[in-house]
């Protein structure tokens, strides 16, 4: 989940995947805060890139650019914890096709 607790500690979300009202409050909270990321961005350029921006311009520009970065940092996190674990000999299998595959066709 795209917050923290109480006591500052991330959520997460159990879900039976059907996309249910908290799953989808979720979703769009991490969409939100992405875009917002985004928009922060662009303004923090524009005061970094100025050789007259304050101090105070900078830092609030720093300040701001870290606490979107900890947003994409926990809704990166909550994704990941979402995809399936891969299975290693599967992949270790694949990959090893793969590389067969393409030395041969680079002789």
């Amino acid at each position: 989940m795209p917050w923290l607790s109480f006591e500052g500690k991330p959520c997460f979300l159990v879900t039976d995947h059907n996309g249910g009202r908290l799953s989808r409050l979720a979703d769009e909270l991490e969409i939100t805060q992405l875009s917002t990321g985004t928009d922060v961005l662009d303004l923090a350029r524009t005061v970094l890139e100025d050789p007259a921006s304050s101090y105070t311009e900078v830092r609030h520009a720093g300040i701001r650019l870290a606490e979107c970065l900890t947003d994409a940092l926990r809704v990166a996190e909550s994704r990941g914890l979402r995809l399936p674990v891969p299975d290693t000999e599967a992949t270790e299998a694949t990959e090893a096709t793969e590389d067969t595959h393409e030395s041969t066709a680079s002789k």
